[in-house]
Formats: C-alpha cells, sequence, structure tokens
C-alpha cells in the first residue's frame, strides 16, 4: 500500500468520524445545544436563541458536506480517473465552505470567551476561502502541484471544530480551567494545530514521492 493511500485512509476515517460525532451530538443527542448554551455568559450582545440554533444546524449540514466531499476528492481514482466529477465536488466543496464561513460570521458575535475568541473565528472565515481561491488560480494556471497543497491547507480547517472540542475537553474536564478559557485555548490551538498537520501532510506527501523517484533512478 503507498504511503499516500495509507494517510487518504486516514484521514477519511478521521472524517467520517467528525461527521458521525457532529451529527449524533447536534441533531440527536443535544439538538438545543443546551451542553453549551450553558457556557455563554457575560454575552454583550442578545442572542435571538431559535435564530442562533437554525443558523448552528446549517452551519453544520455544509460543515459535514464540505468535509465529505473535500475527502473524497483526495482519493487517487478521483484525482486520476474522474477529472469532471472530481471538479464539480471542488464547487460542491468550496460553496459548503462559504456558508460554513457565513453562517460562522453570523455565531462569531456570540462566542463564547467574548472578543478575543471571536477574532480567530473572523480571520478563519476569511483565510480558508481565500485558500481555496488561490488552490482555484493554480490549478487555472496547469500548476497541479500548488493545487493540491493549498486544497490539502484548506481543507484540514475541516477538522477545525473537532479539535476545538477535543483541546476545550482537556482544558476543562482534564485540567480543571474554567470553560471560557479552555474553549479559548481550544479555538486557538484548534487553528494553529489544522495549519502544522496540513505542512506537515504536504511534506510526507512529497518527501516519499521523491523517495519513491530516487530508488527508481
Amino acid at each position: 500500500m503507498s504511503s499516500y493511500k495509507h494517510l487518504y485512509q486516514i484521514i477519511l476515517g478521521f472524517a467520517i468520524t467528525a461527521i458521525a460525532y457532529s451529527i449524533f451530538k447536534n441533531f440527536i443527542y443535544d439538538p438545543e445545544a443546551s451542553a453549551f448554551l450553558i457556557h455563554k455568559t457575560n454575552i454583550k450582545r442578545p442572542i435571538d436563541f431559535p435564530i442562533w440554533l437554525n443558523v448552528m444546524y446549517v452551519h453544520v449540514v455544509f460543515a459535514c458536506i464540505a468535509t465529505i466531499t473535500g475527502a473524497l476528492n483526495f482519493s487517487q481514482n478521483m484525482l486520476q480517473n474522474k477529472p469532471t466529477l472530481h471538479r464539480w465536488m471542488g464547487y460542491i466543496y468550496f460553496a459548503s465552505v462559504f456558508l460554513v464561513c457565513l453562517t460562522s460570521g453570523y455565531m462569531a458575535p456570540h462566542t463564547t470567551g467574548g472578543k478575543i475568541t471571536s477574532i480567530p473565528f473572523n480571520v478563519l472565515n476569511v483565510v480558508w476561502p481565500a485558500w481555496i481561491v488561490i488552490a482555484i488560480v493554480k490549478v487555472k494556471k496547469k500548476q497541479i502541484k500548488q493545487h493540491l497543497h493549498w486544497m490539502v491547507r484548506s481543507y484540514f480547517f475541516c477538522f477545525s471544530n473537532a479539535f476545538i472540542h477535543m483541546i476545550t475537553f482537556v482544558g476543562f474536564h482534564i485540567i480543571k480551567v474554567d470553560f471560557e478559557i479552555a474553549y479559548m485555548f481550544g479555538v486557538y490551538g484548534a487553528i494553529l494545530l489544522c495549519v502544522i498537520l496540513a505542512e506537515c501532510m504536504i511534506r510526507y506527501v512529497e518527501g516519499n514521492k521523491k523517495e519513491k523517484l530516487s530508488m527508481e533512478s
């Protein structure tokens, strides 16, 4: 099994797990988001909870769509044998990310922890679609490797919410810090982790390609 295929299976498995958890948590276990909303204290802007919940549902649905379409588009079979489907899946991914960022923009002012926590969300809402635009520009210029690299960088942001909850869980339940502090570190830590993991994946794949070429020469 090639290193790329093995890595792809790991990412696909994590994507499916993250989607399943998100659907279960937000639509079955706690559809009112009560376990999360209870920690929203000292909010300066009033929250219209029915609207907030509906926006959150839209946010979750399109985040799941972005996660699965993005993952499927990294399939070697898709990349090599189904260029038209790959392109349309890419458009769906981009549209889904745009809607995720749009809904996130609505929820950001009400973020747990206040302005210091909303800032990274707002930055992410700009950077994430911008990196996809860069990827599109690269493929239009036939710079396939650079296109793939920028798509990897953008795709790892699909896991930002999962990483936020993981880090927050550790901070709040294990380290026993205040929830707002744990969540703040979760947000900053998750975004940083997404960037680092994306760069590690790019370098790992490129390193294996160079090693394979040197062995064949």
